[in-house]
């Protein structure tokens, strides 16, 4: 039999000569909700909905607000129904009556369903005028839904205004929208405003596990949970994901690898050794693991967003007194809870033992990534930023993009009122390696001391300019000795009169010896020149009853030196001060 393609409502069937046989559809719209019951996470809104059919208080014009795949428009529809309803249960569309296979067929002209963003002009709105002005020929209601409503342009809404504020009696208007922000205040006033929250994790996890029994297919409860965690609270967003993941898979049961694969998402276990390597400051292994993430397939905003909810589920364990309720809220299975519970004591112990500074470094991580995340959507060079991101992250001491930031951001951003989350990143890397060099001292002190070779080794004297420290004995040489080893003498004399360094470098005083016992100073005639005054102390720590001579000349006269007389060294001028 001849098949043609042909377009209904902007989707695309099969149309045989014998009848219409419609092409697979999606679980997002076979499964939409027909009635009240089948709503999920909405109870608050459909609670009072079905209060308003059955005691017949049903307004002229409603709001619904939320963000995507909520709910909004299946309830406008089974509202739509109900109102028009021959037989209600409960406040529900009965579904059998002709006015409810009609609309929900598509064909009761008494219910219009508008998409604004393409009609979204005044004239749009002035036929809705004119056509509000007829009674609906079945039915008792006429409906209007007007989706995304928020995309209308000011002209539309101000030509919106008189017709929902007083519109006829048999008339109802539902707007739809995920940007309640965009609304002018004069519609809010006018409208019943219903907010549709994000469904819980846990409400999608158990549609999704009723929806695959009806299907006669089968997946684990992990891969489930996985997906309806990535929906972020969206029912349509987890059909679709799941309806990607069992085409993929034809034939056999879905497991939660499975659904990575297909996804393109990252194992909580590759976020814990990422978390670790950034803990441990190696840079190489978070590089390398990175690699390894992209060689598996991965895309980079996908794992970036991944690792931040990990980060934000560790910190959430390292802030929270109360496991239980934690639990509850990172929703993970019970392996990777314990994991989760080790990186985050981990962290807690990165900080040196303050569990302030740990929590700080987590809190630095999630920013560093969330900046990178916002940057992603709009390079090409993500793999380049995202390992600038590592980088800064395990070496916070070659991070210099707080300067910059301050300096684009001016001194009203965050960074530049007192942000010291990398400084105390930096102190935590510095603690880190002080305590690994303390920890290196500690083993060396341990170790037993070599042997001193020849005769035993002298216990290191307690005064720091003893003689025995330039390797000279104490008091107990003579004149010749301290000749021959005058180096070592001037090395001392000068670190015990710092003075004396001058006078003794060079040939401004030329030392030599009479005997074993007397030295002979040959000094400029200078007032400042005070050789003997340099030199009296400090000799007589290396020689006891040394003379000294001092013999002045005159500087550039050429004239004879005059001889002084012979100063013996003791104890009593040394210790006077007199020479």
């Amino acid at each position: 039999m001849p098949l043609t393609r042909i377009g209904v409502s902007g989707v695309s069937c099969l149309c045989a000569v014998s009848g219409v046989k419609m092409a697979y559809q999606a679980l997002y719209r076979k499964w939409r909700p027909k009635t009240f019951e089948d709503v999920r996470g909405q109870e608050a809104v459909v609670r009072t909905l079905k209060n308003q059919i059955k005691t017949g208080r049903i307004g002229h014009a409603y709001l619904f607000c939320g963000t995507r795949g909520t709910g909004k428009t299946s309830v406008a529809k089974i509202f739509a129904r109900a109102v028009n309803c021959e037989n209600p249960v409960d406040g529900s569309p009965c579904g059998e009556c002709a006015s409810c296979r009609a609309i929900a067929a598509g064909t009761d002209m008494n219910v219009v369903e508008i998409d604004a963003a393409s009609n979204n002009g005044v004239d749009n709105i002035r036929d809705i005028r004119e056509q509000v002005r007829y009674r609906p020929t079945e039915g008792k209601y006429r409906v209007y839904i007007i989706d995304e409503v928020h995309m209308l342009s000011a002209a539309a809404f101000n030509a919106l205004l008189k017709t929902l504020e007083e519109p006829p009696s048999y008339v109802i208007f539902i707007l739809a929208t995920t940007e309640i922000q965009k609304i002018p205040l004069t519609i809010l006033s006018r409208c019943q405003r219903y907010d549709f929250h994000r469904i819980p994790t846990e409400t999608i996890f158990e549609q999704l596990k009723s929806l695959v029994e009806k299907e006669g297919l089968a997946a684990s409860d992990q891969a489930l949970r996985y997906v309806a965690r990535q929906a972020d609270g969206s029912m349509r967003d987890a059909l679709s994901l799941l309806d990607e993941c069992l085409s993929y898979y034809i034939g056999k049961d879905l497991e939660y690898e499975d659904v990575l694969k297909v996804l393109g998402a990252a194992d909580t276990a590759v976020y814990s050794a990422m978390l670790r390597e950034l803990l441990a400051y190696r840079t190489g292994g978070a590089l390398e693991l990175l690699n390894k993430v992209l060689l598996s397939g991965q895309e980079l905003p996908q794992f970036v967003s991944g690792l931040i909810w990990y980060l934000r589920n560790v910190l959430l364990v390292m802030t929270s007194a109360d496991m239980s309720v934690t639990a509850d809220i990172v929703d993970m299975s019970e392996d990777d809870f314990k994991r989760l519970k080790e990186d985050a004591a981990k962290a807690a112990g990165s900080g040196n033992g303050d569990r302030k500074q740990g929590v700080s470094r987590i809190i630095r991580y999630i920013e560093l990534f969330s900046s990178l995340s916002g940057k992603l959507t709009g390079t090409t060079q993500k793999r380049v930023l995202t390992e600038v991101t590592l980088i800064r992250c395990t070496k916070p001491a070659m991070d210099a993009g707080s300067a910059e930031k301050e300096d684009a951001e001016g001194t009203d951003s965050p960074r530049a009122a007192g942000d010291t989350s990398g400084l105390a990143a930096r102190v935590a890397a510095l603690e880190a390696q002080t305590e690994q060099l303390q920890a290196l001292i500690a083993s060396l002190a341990d170790r037993p001391a070599a042997p001193v070779s020849g005769t035993s080794a002298k216990k290191a004297p307690a005064d720091p300019d003893s003689p025995l420290n330039f390797g000279l004995p104490d008091g107990t040489a003579d004149a010749e000795y301290i000749i021959q080893h005058w180096d070592q003498v001037r090395e001392y004399i000068t670190a015990v009169q710092p003075l004396a360094g001058p006078l003794l470098d060079g040939s401004a005083v030329d030392v030599t010896v009479r005997g074993k016992s007397e030295l002979v100073i040959d000094a400029p005639d200078s007032p400042v020149m005070e050789a003997p005054a340099f030199l009296t102390a400090p000799l007589k720590r290396i020689a006891k009853g040394v003379k000294i001579t001092k013999e002045l000349r005159k500087e550039n006269s050429g004239e004879p030196a005059i001889p002084q007389p012979a100063m013996k060294v003791d104890t009593a001028d040394h210790e006077s001060g007199m020479v």
